[in-house]
C-alpha cells in the first residue's frame, strides 16, 4: 500500500543543507546535507513515524492537501512524498509472527497455487490495507 503525505523543505542559510518537516505526521522532522537526501531522509522518517503508529495501533493521521499546507516562513517549498508502506514495513516491521488457519474455496486455491500466489503475503497485504482504511475514517 502506498500513502502519500506533503512535506514542507526548507534550505539552510548557514551550510546549504535542508530541513523538512511533515506537518501532518505530528514531529516529523528530519534534515539532509543535499535536497536528494533529504528527501530520502523525509520518506524514511515519515515512513518509520506511521509503521510506529501502526504497530502501537494509533490512528494514522489524514494526509492534508498539499495546498492546504503553509510554509512556517515564507521561504522554501512544498512537496508531496510517496510511502510505500509495505516496502518499508517488510524491511523494518517487526519480526514476529503468528499461525493463523482459515479456509477458502477448494477453487480459489487451486488457481492462486497455479499462478504462483504467495498466501502469507496476499494475507499481509489485504489485513494492512483494510487497517489503513478502517483508521481513515
Amino acid at each position: 500500500m502506498k500513502l502519500v503525505y506533503p512535506a514542507c523543505f526548507y534550505e539552510e542559510d548557514d551550510d546549504g543543507g535542508y530541513s523538512v518537516e511533515v506537518p501532518d505526521l505530528l514531529g516529523c522532522c528530519t534534515q539532509g546535507d543535499t535536497l536528494e537526501s533529504a528527501i530520502e531522509m523525509a520518506q524514511d522518517a515519515a515512513l518509520g513515524w506511521i509503521l510506529t503508529t501502526i504497530e502501537e495501533e494509533e490512528q494514522i493521521p489524514k494526509a492534508s492537501k498539499i495546498e492546504d499546507i503553509e510554509l512556517s516562513n515564507g521561504k522554501g517549498f512544498k512537496t508531496l512524498l510517496l510511502l510505500d508502506i509495505d516496502q518499508y514495513t517488510q524491511k523494518y516491521g517487526s519480526k514476529q509472527s503468528v499461525k493463523k488457519t482459515l479456509t477458502i474455496p477448494m477453487w480459489l486455491n487451486k488457481r492462486a497455487e497455479k499462478v504462483g500466489i504467495n498466501f502469507s503475503q496476499t494475507l499481509q497485504d489485504a489485513l494492512l490495507n483494510k487497517i489503513i482504511k478502517i483508521r481513515k475514517k
